[in-house]
C-alpha cells in the first residue's frame, strides 16, 4: 500500500513537472484568454483553453464508458448543489484572478519563472483558503451561502441527464453525452478560417491529455477495492478521500498548512499538493533551459496591495467555488459537472467585470 501511494504521487509529480513546462511554454492561462478576447477580440487563447477542455471531456468520457472511472467518485457529485456558493465563488476567484495578474496555474508557473509578485499571491490566496475550508470563514460559508441549495433532477452530471431523457444506460450516455461537447468544441476552434499558432494547439491538447492521465493515476493506479485494515475502497494519496485529478485551490492552502504544521503527524501530502509542486518545478526548469528566468517584484505599493486583494479573493472563491480555473474549468467540466458549469460561468463573469473596471481606470488615469 504505500509503495502504492510513493508510485501514485511520483507519478504525478513527474506529470505535473512535465505540465509546467507545457503551461510555460504554451502561455497557458485562463485570465489572460479572457483578457485577450474581452481587451482585444482575439479568441486564439480561448480557443487553447477549449481544447483542453475537449480532450479532458472526451477522455473522461471514454474512461467511463470503459468502466475505468466513475464521475460519483469525484467531488463533484453532489445530490444538492449548492448554486449560490459555486456563482459567488466564481465570482469572486474571477475578480481576484485579474486583480492578481492570473489564476492559481498562472501563479504557480509565474513563480517557477522568477515572479515573487507570485509568491505573495500564492501566500495570501492559501491563508484565505485555509480559513474558508476550516477557519471563521467557513463558518460564514457552512451556515449562509451552502445550504442555498438545489436539486440535480436525474443527477449532477450531464451524462446522468441524457440517460434520463433517452432511457439510455448511463455509461453509453456520458460517453454521447462527451462526444457532442467535444465534437461541438472542435468544431467551434476549427471553423475559423484564421488556423490557430501550431505551438498554442499541441499544448491545448496536451494540458487536456495531462487532466485525463492525472484522473487515471487518481482513479485506476491509485484505487484500492479494498483497503486492508478497514476492507473499504479507497483512492490513494487523496485530500477528499475521492478519485481527484489537478485542482490546485486547496492543494496550495495544504501546502502552507503542512509547511507549518507537518510535524504534528495529522498532515498527509496528496496528489494536489505535489501537482502544484510539480507546476513550479516544470516552470522552472523550462525558463532554465529557455533563459527566461528572471526574478521580479513589487514596484509600487499599489500594486503590492491589488495583489494581496486578489490572491485573498481567489482564496475564498476558489474554495467556495470548489476550485479553480483549473479544478473546475479543466477537471471538473471533463466530467461534465453541472455545478462546474455554474462555477465557470461565475469565474469568467467576474473576470470580465474585473477587466472592464482595470480599463476604466487607466482611461480615467491616462
Amino acid at each position: 500500500m504505500q509503495s502504492l501511494q510513493f508510485g501514485v504521487l511520483g507519478l504525478s509529480f513527474l506529470l505535473a513537472t512535465l505540465g509546467g513546462a507545457l503551461f510555460h511554454r504554451g502561455h497557458f492561462c485562463t485570465m489572460g484568454a479572457i483578457s485577450d478576447w474581452v481587451i482585444m477580440g482575439d479568441s486564439t487563447r480561448a480557443k487553447q483553453w477549449a481544447l483542453a477542455i475537449a480532450v479532458a471531456v472526451l477522455g473522461f468520457g471514454v474512461m467511463a464508458w470503459l468502466g475505468w472511472v466513475s464521475p460519483v467518485n469525484t467531488i463533484y457529485a453532489n445530490p444538492q448543489l449548492s448554486w449560490l456558493s459555486l456563482l459567488l465563488g466564481g465570482v469572486l476567484f474571477g475578480v481576484g484572478m485579474v486583480l492578481g495578474s492570473g489564476c492559481t496555474s498562472k501563479s504557480l508557473i509565474r513563480l517557477g519563472a522568477g515572479n515573487l509578485k507570485s509568491l505573495v499571491v500564492l501566500m495570501a490566496m492559501g491563508v484565505s483558503a485555509l480559513a474558508t475550508l476550516r477557519g471563521l470563514t467557513a463558518v460564514w460559508r457552512v451556515y449562509f451561502l451552502d445550504p442555498i441549495s438545489i436539486g440535480t433532477g436525474p443527477g449532477p452530471f450531464g451524462g446522468q441527464w441524457l440517460a434520463s431523457a433517452t432511457g439510455w444506460e448511463w455509461p453509453f450516455a456520458g460517453l454521447v453525452a462527451a462526444l457532442g461537447v467535444s465534437c461541438s468544441i472542435f468544431l467551434w476552434v476549427y471553423k475559423g478560417r484564421q488556423s490557430m499558432p501550431w505551438s498554442l494547439t499541441w499544448s491545448g491538447l496536451a494540458v487536456g491529455a495531462l487532466v485525463v492521465t492525472l484522473w487515471w493515476v487518481s482513479g485506476v493506479l491509485g484505487f484500492v477495492p479494498e483497503h486492508p485494515e478497514t476492507l473499504a475502497p479507497v483512492f490513494l494519496a487523496s485530500a477528499s478521500g475521492r478519485m481527484e485529478s489537478m485542482s490546485l485551490t486547496a492543494p496550495v492552502a495544504y501546502l502552507w498548512d503542512a509547511l507549518m504544521y507537518y510535524s504534528d503527524g495529522s498532515k498527509k501530502i496528496s496528489l494536489g499538493m505535489v501537482v502544484a509542486l510539480g507546476l513550479v518545478v516544470g516552470a522552472w526548469l523550462h525558463a532554465q533551459w529557455t533563459g527566461t528566468f528572471r526574478w521580479e517584484g513589487f514596484t509600487q505599493t499599489g500594486d503590492l496591495a491589488l495583489h494581496l486583494l486578489g490572491g485573498t479573493l481567489m482564496g475564498v472563491g476558489g474554495v467556495l467555488a470548489m476550485g479553480c480555473t483549473v479544478g473546475q474549468g479543466l477537471s471538473g467540466l471533463s466530467t461534465l459537472s453541472l455545478g462546474s458549469l455554474i462555477a465557470v460561468s461565475g469565474i469568467v463573469l467576474g473576470a470580465m467585470a474585473a477587466l472592464h473596471w482595470q480599463l476604466r481606470r487607466s482611461e480615467a488615469s491616462a
